[in-house]
């Protein structure tokens, strides 16, 4: 039998949030929602001075999500600092029918974070599964983990989100004490959080040793340049990282296709070499265990010699994901790195629209992934933002000449220009400036 994957959207209004960003994050949600192969068939919001301490809505929309789930509409274990009956609908609920739906749903998403009590509340009261927020980013991240690290981080972060939601069952029954089975020991639900503590930080050993082998691979890089691309998720940057390094890496048109750190060497790998990086993308409410256990991934970025802060320019919701990304790398002491913004997609967009974002954003870089001129021009715009401090040099190298000097300078310089003269090679080079001392060149 096939099962039934079918959810209703539920999100609260509070004064604080406008209409617009109110929308967008129940856009986002149903993104989210649709991305763990959900078929939403419904969307349930209200407005109210916040969420109630018993079931987040009100007691006409619970009544409303329990028409969409063939649930009773009833919480009889609700035991709360005032009655289940004073929590009612701040707005009038909107009329829906009250014949039997033509689909069941068999679960609820909430766009808040729901506490442990409002989840059992809303289940008692729907029999339909009841998911917040974070607890989809939670799922989704951990069907698309790949690496050992990525699963380790994932593995942290649902367990952070589950301990506090663990529900003490079987009244207050205790297991034996310790040595000799004296004291008065501990209660499942108590052994269960214990667990879970140790666990975390069996986990987090693990993750130490994983994430010292990073260091030392970075460390290793430190002479080497570095772009990292950075930005919302879904934004094309897997895209655009495959064309500057002509590498297969994923690209899929869905949220957190990518949550392992991919590092190349963009391409043609000429001086100065430069590393690409492809980071995990960000979102609105990240959760803030997810953005702790991926600390490690991020800091890619962090130790880049240039960010490109990748949007879909077609997106009309961009500016406010430019937001939450430069939130998120501030958060990581990544916001003072050089950056330069990319406006991606532009093919999607008219003539009009891209006039008025050139005007809105000047220094941007308006392209497209999928044009090999747009990629070209980038690339030279990345070397030439990662070489303005070069200097330029002339040295005659005698024909005879033993040291080598000339594959050394082939290796940490660009030769700009080669002549073959009487007595030797003349080079035009550039590079840093300690190069040119290390190496006598005036």
């Amino acid at each position: 039998m096939k099962p039934n994957n079918k959810a209703i959207l539920v999100s609260v209004q509070v004064p604080t949030v406008d209409d617009a960003e109110f929308a967008a994050s129940l856009a986002e949600l149903q993104r989210l929602v649709q991305t763990l192969g959900y078929e939403v068939i419904g969307t349930v919001a209200q407005k109210r001075k916040g969420p109630t301490p018993a079931t987040a809505v009100g007691s006409g929309k619970l009544k409303e999500l329990a028409w969409w789930t063939g649930g009773t509409g009833k919480v009889r274990s609700y035991s709360g600092g005032s009655s289940f009956e004073d929590d009612k609908d701040e707005e009038p609920d909107v009329p829906f029918s009250h014949e039997d739906p033509k689909e069941i749903a068999s679960k609820i998403i909430f766009d808040q974070e729901l506490t442990p009590n409002q989840l059992k509340h809303l289940e008692e009261a729907t029999g339909a599964e009841v998911l917040d927020r974070t607890g989809v980013i939670v799922e989704i991240f951990h069907r698309h983990a790949k690496t050992r690290e990525a699963r380790l981080q994932v593995e942290i972060a649902r367990l952070k989100y589950l301990a506090p939601r663990l529900r003490a069952t079987g009244g207050s029954e205790r297991s034996g004490g310790g040595v000799g089975g004296k004291g008065i020991g501990e209660t499942a639900y108590e052994l269960d959080r214990r667990r879970i503590r140790d666990r975390v930080a069996e986990l987090l050993e693990e993750l130490k040793s994983i994430r010292e082998n990073h260091v030392q691979r970075r460390d290793r890089r430190t002479e080497q340049l570095s772009v990292a691309l950075v930005g919302y998720t879904n934004a094309g940057k897997s895209s655009l990282m495959r064309a500057l390094t002509g590498n297969d890496v994923l690209v899929a048109d869905k949220l957190f296709a990518t949550l392992d750190t991919t590092v190349r060497a963009m391409q043609p790998d000429i001086f100065p070499r430069t590393l690409v990086s492809d980071t995990v993308g960000f979102i609105q409410k990240l959760p803030h265990d997810l953005v702790a256990s991926f600390r490690s991934t991020l800091d890619e970025a962090a130790d880049a010699s240039l960010l490109l802060y990748v949007v879909d320019a077609s997106d009309p919701a961009f500016r406010d994901q430019l937001a939450v990304t430069k939130t998120v790398l501030g958060e990581i002491e990544a916001g003072d790195i050089p950056s330069k913004l990319i406006l991606n997609k532009a093919d999607c967009l008219d003539a009009i629209t891209l006039k008025m974002l050139s005007i809105e954003f000047p220094e941007a870089v308006a392209m497209s992934a999928k044009s090999t001129e747009d990629v070209d021009r980038l690339k030279k715009i990345i070397r030439d933002f990662l070489t303005a401090d070069f200097k330029e040099a002339e040295v005659l190298i005698p024909y005879d000449d033993k040291t080598g000097l000339i594959g050394e300078i082939r290796r940490v310089a660009s030769v700009v220009e080669e002549k073959f003269e009487e007595t030797g090679v003349r080079l035009k080079i550039k590079t840093y400036p300690e190069t040119l001392a290390r190496l006598k060149i005036s």
